[in-house]
């Protein structure tokens, strides 16, 4: 089966995020707003519980919450059409996502971490430069946590579904 780690933002963030994703996201459907912490990878479900959830159990408890910030939007252009709201890069991000690239966990990455929030995706050239020429102008002030993140399953229509939460600084 196919599985993830993402942090799930606030409500508040969610929303601002779904007033873009509804239009311009055919991923809308399958997943709430979020922060890829670790790419999909296969793994069978006894290694997930005998190896995986407790590896992520521990990198929960030995990690403190933290907070972040979104002002802008960008993209991965020219290598994908892809829109999203950046998250101001903070020291606690990268050390919680190299933390979930290391030890028993699978530890191949595609791509560098980009930390973000996709809010469009899969769009033609010509959509991409309409939308990320408008939305790009926009300046966000939103401010979040980070207390938990998630393990997640894929279902077999594609859409994920959240498998355990695991809590910061909690034993």
């Amino acid at each position: 089966m196919r599985y993830g780690v993402a942090v799930f933002p606030s409500k508040k963030v969610q929303d601002v995020a779904n007033s873009y994703r509804k239009r311009y996201d055919p991923h809308y459907a399958l997943i709430p707003p979020h922060i890829t912490m670790k790419e999909a990878f296969e793994a069978e479900e006894e290694e997930i519980e005998n190896k995986i959830i407790p590896e992520l159990s521990e990198i929960a408890k030995n990690t403190q919450p933290f907070s972040y910030g979104v002002y802008k939007v960008s993209s991965f252009s020219p290598v994908t059409n892809t829109i999203y709201l950046k998250i101001e890069p903070s020291d606690e991000i990268f050390e919680l996502n190299d933390k979930l690239h290391a030890g028993e966990l699978p530890e191949e990455k595609d791509f560098a971490f980009v930390p973000h929030i996709t809010i469009a995706q899969k769009l033609s050239d010509e959509e991409f430069s309409d939308v990320y020429g408008s939305l790009r102008m926009l300046k966000f002030d939103l401010n979040d946590k980070v207390d938990r993140f998630q393990l997640l399953y894929q279902l077999e229509n594609g859409a994920w579904s959240v498998y355990e939460t695991f809590r910061l600084g909690k034993g």
